[in-house]
């Protein structure tokens, strides 16, 4: 209304000058003055309309409350705008508002009670390990994941960097990472870490168990890791290449090796994609040994496993061979181990319900030096079995109740033992 107030004062000043300044035109002749301002009163009446329908558009956008443009919709195309008048993709947006580093951290805990009939056991409650998980992105392509844990021991807390890794992501295909890792042989050790929450089972297998020496738990140098294009099949491989263990057979090189012999691993697998939550694949480990000085072995261990981790049911199993030869005698000893784990979560009452049972196995030679040389064995023959039930009472929270029947040793009685846990994630 204001546009068209403004243009009748502006018509009736015009029109009033031109009728005072130019005489009256004679009959049937047209005014070259007056068809000119007619023109223009026709141009200005056009803005006018135009400027007020423009008004009334604006008038209810600017009163209601904004919303969001929709993912991947420009801002200002979103708002109204024309495209290309000053507007920036949401897209763009979105990677203007991260920041590097961005750190964030996850924590696992769990307390446990044990009762065994095992001869010098006590039984009571324990504090598992307090577990911190840190993850930061540095970039678009770098991050960085380490992991470390507090361990209660009668003299204190022990605390362990697990793992420390910066990785750089080239592509789907190609990820070089360099640091502390689980070593990627097998399937147990690299899916499963020491959040006792995140294993559907109370305890590692043995042949896998943190502070185990059946094989190097841990691994430090560099990994090189990605998919494989093969369609369907979804092949996936690392290669690695580092320190292998150390004098002591259950700690790794963190400092230095024990010899001047670099250890790697390589693995090989296949997620079908046909077959939901279905693994299989091999791995090859090779190191020289040096427990004590003067005292040499090469090591190859030969892996394979097969998994099934969706859950209705659940099946886990891997088999080990870890073959030592003696590079001053030439003597070869191969020891053996495998697990086949059973789980079924039950379908009533939100599915929280998961029984599970496990049997485990290992065979040493009974004249393997490498198990020995420290005087204690560090490697035992096992026939074992657990059955236990879990019932997970969050999400982020579970009770575990296991029964174990284990015989350690050739000559050895079985122990009986009952496990109790509660374990959580934060």
């Amino acid at each position: 209304m204001r546009y068209r107030m403004f243009f009748l004062s502006l018509l009736s000043v015009a029109t009033s000058g031109v009728a005072f300044a130019q005489p009256a035109p004679a009959s049937g002749q047209a005014d070259p003055t007056t068809q000119t301002l007619l023109q223009r009163i026709q141009q200005l009446e056009k803005r006018v309309n135009e400027l007020e329908e423009r008004d009334r558009q604006r008038t209810p956008a600017q009163t209601s409350t904004p919303q969001a443009p929709a993912e991947h919709e420009p801002a200002a195309q979103a708002a109204g705008q024309p495209a290309g008048e000053h507007h920036v993709p949401a897209t763009i947006a979105q990677e203007a508002e991260r920041h590097y580093p961005s750190l964030q951290i996850r924590g696992f805990g769990d307390v446990d009670f044990s009762a065994t009939d095992q001869k010098g056991s006590n039984s009571g409650f324990n504090l598992g390990q307090f577990d911190l998980h840190l993850a930061s992105a540095l970039s678009e392509k770098v991050s960085y994941f380490g992991e470390v844990t507090f361990t209660a021991r009668p003299a204190g807390y022990d605390l362990q960097v697990e793992r420390t890794i910066i990785r750089y992501d080239y592509n789907d295909y190609f990820k070089i990472s360099f640091g502390k890792y689980h070593t990627p042989i097998g399937y147990w050790n690299a899916a499963f870490h020491h959040g006792a929450w995140l294993q559907t089972t109370i305890s590692r297998p043995e042949m896998v168990q943190i502070g185990g020496s059946f094989i190097p738990v841990h691994f430090v140098g560099l990994l090189a890791e990605g998919n494989v294009p093969s369609g369907g099949l979804g092949l996936g491989y690392s290669v690695g290449l580092g320190n292998g263990r150390s004098s002591v057979f259950s700690r790794a090189g963190d400092s230095s090796d024990a010899n001047n012999n670099r250890a790697w691993v390589a693995t090989v697998f296949s997620r079908p994609a046909r077959f939901y939550g279905f693994q299989f694949g091999g791995s090859i480990y090779r190191d020289k040994l040096t427990p004590l000085p003067g005292q040499n072995f090469s090591e190859a261990i030969e892996s394979a496993h097969l998994v099934w981790t969706k859950e209705h049911p659940e099946v886990l199993s891997e088999f080990f061979n870890v073959h030592h030869h003696d590079l001053q005698t030439s003597r070869t000893f191969n020891s053996q181990a495998f697990y086949v784990q059973l789980g079924y979560r039950l379908r009533f009452q939100g599915k929280k319900w998961k029984p599970y049972y496990r049997f485990e196995y290992i065979h040493r030679p009974a004249n393997e030096p490498v198990w020995d040389f420290t005087g204690v064995p560090v490697v035992s023959d096992l026939v074992g079995s657990t059955l236990g039930l879990r019932y997970d009472i969050t999400n982020y929270a579970a009770l575990k109740g296991e029964y174990r029947n284990d015989r350690v040793g050739t000559d050895e009685p079985r122990i009986n033992g009952v496990f109790l846990q509660t374990a959580f994630t934060f």
